[in-house]
Formats: C-alpha cells, structure tokens, sequence
C-alpha cells in the first residue's frame, strides 16, 4: 500500500524573513531537501516567492505536498516578519494546513550547536541588540530567560559573569570586539569556535537560519503544538520605530 502523507515524516516547508537576507527551506523531518539564502540587497516582497519555488523544484516537491508551514517569528525586522507571516498564512491558508512559529532568536541558539549556555543576540537597530539565553542539547532548545530589548553595555551588565557561555548570532558578530575586550578584562578565556572549547566562545555565523527553523519546527509538530495560520503572530519584542516616534511626540 502506498504510504500516505500523513503516514511519512512532515514535508516542512521552512520561511525565515527576520534578517536582511533572509533564507528558506524544505525538509522531510530532519532532512534538508533543499535551502536557499535570499538577497540581502533586496526586500524580501522581491524574491520571497521565487526562492520557494525554487526550493519546491530543487526537491521534486509541490506545494500542496507540505505537511507544515514554520516561519520565523521574531523578533528582527518588522517589515520582513510582516512579509514571512503573510507569506507563511496564505500557504498554510489555501492547503489547509497548519503552521508553527519559532523565535529566531531560538533559531540562532539551535544553529551555534549544544552548549549548557547560549546567548542568542540579533541586531535591532540604532545600535541596540535583541538578546535571549537559552541551551541546547541534541536539537532541542530551552528558554533560560526572556527575550529582550537592550544595549550592548546592558547585554554585559546582564550576562557577563555566566560562564561558559556561547555567543551566537549576528549581534554577536557585530560586537565581536566589545565582547573580547570585556572578556579579557576580566580574565576569561576567550576564543571563537574554531580553535575548541573555551570559557567564552563565539559561534560561527549561520547564513540559513531556516535550516534550524525547519528543525525546531519538527520538534513542534511531533509535540503537537501546532497552530491554525489565523493564530500565527508576530513577536516583535520592541514597539516600532513608527510607535516610537508617535509617543515620542505625544510626550513631546
């Protein structure tokens, strides 16, 4: 008897438009099909839908053959969450199929690899970063505390005493410096992953976040916590800079 779709690992179809570039890609449980990075010269409404396509193709795959929508939730940028989610609900929307939302920050922990203690950290603009510490062990990844909003002086003040500790994400690389001088400051070893393990580490940057967004989202389709696309939300965890300017003025 031919083996159904729903009798076969889920063909997850993974879309992740947080960062500038963004990625895409297409699993049968926890194996890549196929993946892509977008463009990071290009808004996503561009390209969004060719890069799909093309993973759709590059796998044998249809559309209608996915089992599961995942999208990256947030936080990072509010028009290119906007776009992945719109996306994601139209997919999930016309095949009756359900979707799952991961943090990306999450997915920036899940990429850097097990660690007892990870500090996810994405660039938010006008020099702040989103931050979140989590561990991972085998694939799964659990919260340690809340994603937040902050200053790089603040991600110190906050996290600096932990140790280990793995720094991931493009915050991370942005801050590279900052992180090594406050290290070696205070004494701790530091190194980036390449050279083994240290006190401190900064994880090498992952340029297809939706690889570990199609992951996580496995995990969540196999502990049932899947969601209708009416009930998938952005988590912005900041205001935007159009409701910054708006109370700014009123206060003003």
């Amino acid at each position: 008897m031919t083996e159904s779709l729903e009798e076969k690992a889920p063909l997850i179809l993974a879309i992740e438009t947080a960062t500038r570039a963004g990625s895409v890609a297409l699993a049968r449980g926890d194996e890549i099909l196929a993946s892509a990075s977008g463009d990071v010269s290009s808004s996503h409404s561009t390209n969004l839908i060719e890069i799909v396509e093309g993973n759709l193709k590059s796998a044998g795959a249809k559309l209608s053959e996915v089992t599961l929508f995942a999208a990256a939730v947030g936080p990072g940028s509010f028009t290119g969450l906007r776009i992945g989610l719109a996306t994601v609900k139209s997919f999930a929307a016309c095949t009756g199929r359900s979707c799952v939302g991961i943090s990306t920050l999450a997915a920036i922990a899940h990429a850097a690899g097990n660690s007892e203690r990870t500090v996810a950290l994405l660039p938010a603009g006008r020099g702040e970063i989103f931050a979140q510490m989590f561990s991972v062990a085998d694939g799964w990844v659990s919260e340690l505390d809340g994603p937040e909003h902050l200053s790089p002086k603040a991600i110190l003040e906050k996290y600096g005493q932990a140790r280990p500790l793995l720094w991931a994400g493009a915050g991370a690389q942005l801050h590279a410096e900052t992180l090594q001088m406050w290290a070696e400051a205070r004494n701790i070893s530091f190194s980036d992953s390449s050279t083994g393990r240290t006190v401190w580490t900064i994880a090498a940057p992952e340029p297809q976040l939706a690889i570990s967004i199609a992951a996580l989202a496995l995990n969540e389709y196999y502990s049932r916590n899947t969601v209708r696309p009416e009930r998938l939300q952005a988590v912005y965890v900041r205001a935007s800079d159009a409701e910054i300017n708006e109370k700014w003025g009123l206060e003003k």
